[in-house]
């Protein structure tokens, strides 16, 4: 598999479909995976995928209605039969702790795992998850008709060094390594800045952003993301029924990707009165063209970004 790719296992909405299952998406960074909105029916999807749910060291819940978070008890339970050495951090509402620990509770079985609950408190502003070398995991409060959070996972920027020029500046052994770590080198009496013998490379982006009308916190996860996951519950033709139940057509989907610089728009999370997304993709093609509308067991590739244009 590719070492960044999402892995669509469910892509329906309220009730599962017989070409939709709940939601339910993977995504996979280099080695370490993790599972979102695991809705009814996951475990088995992941199988269909070909996905070992051993892999999975993290789970984000964007909320607690049932075809976001019903497949939990069974995914901990897989995992736990995999004997997965590592802990399994999950991520959700703090207002919804108590149906969480009824999921994790939910029937007998051998707990052969660590399970690591990560209650997030409600906020107007965007909230650090985790912080590593290699990325960071945000989540923002979204529009729904009870707390919800969207997530961003967004790599750091990086440097790559270019040979002729630390050549050219005598640069070599561990001052290469001092210079990434602090930016800057005093070397023969003078100061050498990382940005004169490197060239940047931005950091991918992932953004999901579920069960929300269109707000200025989709848009804050989604900013400048290679690619943006977004339900399109509706199409603009039923308007009205997103507007009362708190959730994004595919018009609004495509003017949050738009708004936030997104590269990629993959919409999802569609209601079972459509028999297919052909009306949510024109739609949203009139707004945003980069577009595509994900069916069960796609998948779809994050390509490493090239160096960044204004370095």
């Amino acid at each position: 598999m590719s070492g960044r790719e999402l892995v669509a296992l469910g892509t329906g909405a309220q009730l599962p479909t017989k070409e939709r299952n709940h939601n339910a998406y993977l995504l996979r960074w280099d080695g370490e995976d993790f599972l979102f909105d695991p809705g009814e029916g996951a475990q088995r999807q992941l199988l269909l995928a070909g996905a070992a749910a051993g892999s999975i060291r993290h789970i984000c819940i964007t909320h607690f209605h049932g075809d976001h978070c019903l497949g939990l008890a069974g995914i901990l339970q897989r995992i736990s039969l995999e004997n997965s050495s590592h802990p399994v951090n999950i991520y959700y509402p703090e207002s919804g702790r108590i149906y969480f620990d009824h999921l994790c509770e939910a029937a007998i079985y051998k707990k052969n795992i660590q399970i690591v609950p990560h209650p997030v408190a409600a906020s107007s502003t965007m909230i650090e998850l985790i912080h590593t070398d290699a990325y960071t995991l945000k989540a923002h409060m979204l529009d729904h008709s009870v707390p919800t959070l969207g997530y961003r996972l967004e790599e750091p920027a990086h440097f790559n060094f270019l040979r002729e020029k630390l050549d050219l500046e005598g640069i070599e052994g561990s001052i290469v390594g001092e210079l990434r770590r602090r930016g800057r080198v005093r070397h023969e009496g003078r100061i050498i800045r990382l940005e004169d013998v490197a060239v940047k490379r931005g950091g991918n982006v992932f953004a999901l952003v579920m069960d929300t009308r269109p707000c200025e916190g989709a848009v804050a996860l989604a900013r400048n993301a290679d690619l943006l996951v977004m339900e399109a519950t509706y199409t603009s033709e039923h308007r009205d029924l997103a507007d009362v139940y708190f959730h994004s057509t595919a018009a609004g989907a495509a003017g949050t990707a738009s708004a936030a610089g997104v590269l990629r728009l993959a919409l999802t999370h569609f209601s079972q009165r459509y028999p297919n997304a052909e009306g949510h993709l024109k739609e949203a093609r009139q707004i945003f063209g980069n577009v595509i509308a994900l069916e069960d067991l796609d998948r779809v590739e994050i390509p490493r970004r090239k160096v960044a244009a204004d370095s």
